[in-house]
């Protein structure tokens, strides 16, 4: 059967390169060998026409998947038409420790749980129980095939890409689509190709391969595109080392990100328990890289090539509060003085999707080892958080948990925890305070919700030497490290042994999932719980245009989803809406007001919450719009940052750019995503205005739409705006949602 289907693959990519007359990426053989067989194939261009496809599989984790099952259960649909699978990672929140710290989980959560696991065994679903491991460790040690395409409802899916597995990240809106059986719409994106010479020095980590790029690139330097990785520099990365790439590379705006398989990508199949899979895997290579002439003449068939030597890379930490401020190894000893950031570090945390592999803990066990030989201790607190309960077993058997406990280290359980705000931190700093991380993000308030906390990005390597010195202005490469006995270590020496650390066989836990399906299962909803409710749908628009609508919010400078939509404590709420919507833009900053998260009330002329402002509309029946900056809604994949608005009576966001998936996520959910002609434009909306959106009714592809600005003092201004509505979006935003959408075609068939 995996043969048949690898078969398949081959065929259409043979028939693309023949009607194309031209090499291809491997970005295309992948995309063109999943287009939707009812669509014809043609030559796309890139970044401008959409492209419909059927993806091979489909990942959740317990945070975005409530949502996505319970718009899932509005199709009326009874199983889904895809593998897909649930993991329950987010709502672990990391306190006393890895036992407790699961014990307390069941109890504060099982609502929700029992939620997901009757949905999934209702609809057919595989589902991961709380402990079992974070959703991208767990894909890439179970589910991931080369030359695949999966869709996920979080924002690091792209970390498959490491075997060579084309990973997107969705809203759960999305999710449903695909479930429901129906293609999944993508704007073609563009390719960027990053070429890597040279190899991997003991003491660089692939980490630093991304945080470079990710300081070269920005946040949305590669919005709308795929990063597909190539050149002899690929040999020195593991599969786990490329997928810490690709998992980052959202970090940057890209749409995916992408490695060829090759030897170590078949070794790590056959590793992980799936050797049949490698020997068919294998037999169809030449599908799973680019034709040679790409990579003969790379700039003819990639939008734009970036070289990189790894020879030359030097550890890096990125931040705080933005992911692309990057500092090589040579520069940390400026950072206190351009960062304002604490030189002391406070706490140093290792896990998250992006680094928990086994290798991973195990360079960290190495170099503590290599530190207690030299009678060095941890000057900061350490945490970690492995990848898997595979993992983990693997830790314990080799006795590399022993050794970092020793040195004072704390294991929490197999979950995201600090990464996503589940950290009850203890001893929390009140002010200004200094942390280092492997994690991929690093927005204000995002860890601990203090947003006085400096959050710096770096490869677990750099996060266990800097623990040791204490010191974010400490230089890796050529500074001195002190023993209690007042010797002089030097840092470099402590990287001894990284370089020949290998990945053994890893076993999963037969007991770690369920599978089945059964429909006569009763999905268990706690009419008394707050944690998850039943939906509502969206009421459908009137094909007319928006008139009267009040100025919620003008956001000011960065809003990402975690401004709109903050996680931490928010997260027991993401299966009711209602509840939720509670913190609606809560971290935005205002651009005619000081205070975040706060408002003007056009209706009392008062000062209040957003969401308070907001529900007050909602009950008068007012309708309201957005005004952001650039990248609005950066970050996270959380549909709650558009569903939230769109409950709350919010008809539009009028924008400079868009992240990728908010864009996508308010379009699913019937909120009108505009960006203004000219940025410039920005700069005229005035607290006090009323605006209406005008050309609707003649709402099409391309079509410009205009909004007016009725100033307080009497006074108009016309504004042009554009979108990037498909025909199938436009549909949707008059039908209230996708989702409505999807309760249609059911409906009719």
């Amino acid at each position: 059967m995996l043969d048949q289907h690898y078969q398949t693959r081959q065929k259409k990519i043979n028939s693309v390169r023949t009607k194309f007359n031209r090499a291809l990426t491997l970005t295309e053989k992948i995309l063109y060998g999943h287009f939707y067989e009812e669509n014809p194939i043609d030559e796309f261009k890139r970044n401008k026409d959409y492209i419909m496809l059927q993806p091979d599989r489909l990942a959740m984790q317990d945070a975005t998947g409530q949502m996505a099952l319970l718009q899932f259960m509005n199709t009326g649909r009874k199983n889904v038409a895809l593998p897909a699978s649930v993991h329950c990672d987010h709502l672990i929140i990391a306190d006393q420790g890895r036992e407790d710290d699961l014990k307390s989980a069941k109890q504060e959560n099982q609502a929700v749980y029992d939620f997901l696991q009757s949905a999934s065994r209702k609809f057919g679903l595989d589902f991961w129980k709380p402990g079992s491991g974070i959703i991208h460790q767990i894909i890439l040690e179970n589910y991931a095939l080369p030359g695949n395409l999966m869709l996920g409802t979080d924002s690091h899916t792209p970390n498959c890409g490491g075997i060579g597995m084309l990973g997107i990240g969705v809203g759960g809106a999305d999710a449903v689509d695909v479930m429901a059986g129906f293609s999944w719409e993508l704007k073609m994106p563009k390719i960027i190709g990053i070429y890597l010479e040279g190899e991997l020095p003991q003491s660089i980590a692939a980490k630093d391969v991304i945080l470079y790029l990710t300081g070269l690139l920005g946040a949305k330097g590669a919005t709308n595109a795929v990063l597909e990785y190539f050149g002899p520099g690929c040999k020195s990365i593991s599969p786990t080392g490329r997928a810490t790439i690709c998992n980052m590379g959202a970090e940057t705006g890209a749409t995916s990100s992408l490695f060829s398989a090759d030897e170590t990508t078949f070794k790590f199949l056959q590793k992980t328990g799936r050797e049949s899979a490698a020997k068919i895997v294998e037999k169809y290579k030449d599908c799973l890289k680019a034709d040679q002439k790409v990579y003969n003449k790379p700039d003819q068939y990639y939008d734009r090539v970036v070289k990189v030597d790894l020879s030359q890379l030097e550890p890096h930490l990125n931040g705080p509060f933005t992911p692309d401020a990057a500092y090589q190894a040579s520069q940390f000893q400026n950072i206190p003085e351009k960062t304002q950031a604490p030189a002391e570090i406070s706490a140093a945390l290792i896990g998250s999707c992006t680094n928990a592999s086994y290798q991973d803990l195990k360079k960290v066990a190495t170099i503590l080892e290599n530190a207690s030989e030299q009678s060095l201790k941890l000057k900061s607190d350490l945490i970690v958080n492995p990848g898997s309960e595979a993992i983990s077993q693997l830790c314990k058997k080799e006795g590399f948990f022993k050794i970092i406990e020793q040195a004072g280290g704390k294991i929490m359980a197999n979950a995201c925890g600090p990464c996503i705000g589940q950290w009850n931190r203890k001893n929390s700093p009140a002010g200004k305070n200094t942390i280092i991380t492997s994690f991929n993000r690093n927005f204000r308030k995002r860890n601990d919700g203090n947003p006085e906390t400096y959050a710096f990005l770096a490869s677990p390597e750099t996060v266990t030497i800097l623990a040791l010195a204490g010191r974010v202005d400490f230089n890796p490469l050529q500074d001195n490290l002190e023993n209690e006995k007042g010797d002089k270590i030097k840092a470099l020496q402590l990287f001894e042994g990284l370089d020949s650390i290998t990945m053994p066989v890893i076993e999963t836990p037969t007991s770690i999932f369920g599978r089945g399906k059964d429909h006569q299962t009763e999905i268990k909803i706690s009419e008394k719980s707050q944690r998850v409710a039943r939906l509502k749908p969206f009421p459908a628009h009137q094909k007319e245009n928006l008139t009267g609508l009040k100025l919620l919010v003008k956001t000011e400078g960065k809003c990402t989803t975690d401004h709109i939509s903050q996680a931490g404590r928010w997260l027991q709420f993401r299966g009711n809406l209602d509840k939720i919507s509670d913190n609606l833009l809560l971290g935005a900053n205002n651009y005619f007001y000081s205070k975040a998260g706060y408002t003007k009330n056009h209706l009392t002329q008062k000062y209040d919450s957003i969401p308070k402002v907001a529900r007050h509309y909602k009950k008068q029946g007012v309708h309201s719009v957005i005004v952001a900056e650039d990248n609005y809604g950066e970050g996270s994949s959380r549909e709650h940052a558009a569903m939230e608005p769109r409950y709350m009576g919010v008809e539009s966001v009028l924008a400079k750019s868009f992240a990728r998936i908010h864009e996508t996520n308010l379009k699913k959910q019937g909120v009108l995503a505009l960006t203004f002609q000219s940025q410039k434009d920005y700069e005229k909306i005035r607290e006090n205005d009323t605006i209406d959106i005008i050309g609707l009714p003649e709402f099409a592809p391309e079509s410009e739409l205009q909004i007016i600005l009725h100033h307080e003092d009497d006074a108009r201004e016309i504004l042009t705006m554009e979108h990037t509505y498909s025909k199938l979006q436009i549909e949707w935003f008059w039908q209230g949602s996708a989702i409505n959408w999807i309760s249609k075609q059911e409906e009719e068939q």
